[in-house]
């Protein structure tokens, strides 16, 4: 397996330059440093060029996430919205290509957070976004080996797949080569009744794992998610792919906005005490998984 990182375990704002989170993943240890796909096609061509060096001159392997907004979405009946997210899409495809990102996961399906203040079809919703992401799913095809994985989130923040069951029959129904299962032990805590058997149901289709903990700490850090049960059942499946920590501990800023994080979940905030809990975590996970 492959270890990650979300470059936001540091930072209040979407909005960063990479370049200094990747050395820091690097010399943490860690394989990979996860990005945001916001605001990718807005850059320079100079600022791609930056990316692309630091990633060499790093060795680290660049991932990609993202909620898409209500006027992408994949599982909208509106053909204009569809036709949106299909473009912003492509532009972003074209910037994967230059960074050499080959995976990207998240609500791709649909979008996030979900306004759940209107109606909710839920069989119409997924009808939509199955037929609609088999488009997308060649698109990215057209732009090298882009695999889109389908992050199975928590019922306040999705509600098309809560459960990695339920994802399986989607990644299914869709029928692409490159369109895989990706699950998140935060979301898996509200959702499944089992890791063990959560895992063994994506099988084959697992495509990309988040790591973190019930208080969305790093992973160590929390007593609720079951770490042996996961690594044995990653084993199961011979899951050799990334698995990527999605900490989020700092309040404030457009980030603990939209995470909900509403308090500051650590004491002291340094780059110092970050770095050193990002290491020790990743100790942590490799004594879990690797055996």
């Amino acid at each position: 397996m492959k270890y990650g990182i979300f470059y936001a375990y540091w930072e209040r704002q979407w909005a960063v330059d990479y370049v200094r989170f990747m050395k820091k993943a690097k010399d943490l240890g860690f394989d990979i440093m996860e990005i945001q796909c916001a605001g990718l096609t807005e850059m320079s061509e100079d600022d791609i060029k930056r990316l692309v060096d630091a990633k060499h001159k790093y060795g680290i392997e660049l991932t990609a996430g993202y909620g898409p907004s209500a006027d992408q979405s994949m599982a909208s009946d509106d053909a204009a919205v569809v036709k949106n997210g299909l473009e912003y899409w492509k532009k972003t495809f074209k910037v994967f290509q230059k960074l050499g990102i080959t995976q990207v996961g998240g609500g791709l399906y649909g979008y996030w957070p979900v306004d759940y203040s209107k109606p909710i079809d839920k069989e119409k919703d997924l009808h939509n976004s199955i037929q609609n992401m088999k488009t997308l799913a060649n698109i990215a095809l057209e732009h090298g080996v882009v695999n889109l994985g389908m992050e199975v989130l928590n019922r306040h923040e999705g509600y098309l797949l809560n459960t990695a069951k339920e994802a399986r029959a989607y990644v299914e129904a869709v029928n692409k080569p490159n369109v895989k299962i990706m699950l998140d032990t935060y979301h898996m805590l509200l959702e499944e009744d089992s890791f063990y058997d959560a895992v063994c149901t994506a099988g084959e289709y697992l495509g990309h794992v988040h790591v973190g903990e019930n208080n969305r700490k790093l992973p160590g850090q929390g007593k609720y998610v079951p770490w042996d049960e996961l690594a044995n059942a990653l084993h199961e499946i011979h899951y050799t792919g990334t698995v990527v920590m999605e900490p989020f501990v700092i309040h404030g800023g457009q980030i603990g906005q939209d995470i909900r994080i509403w308090r500051d979940l650590i004491d002291d905030q340094s780059d110092d005490r970050l770095d050193a809990d990002a290491k020790q975590s990743l100790v942590f996970l490799k004594h879990k998984m690797e055996r």
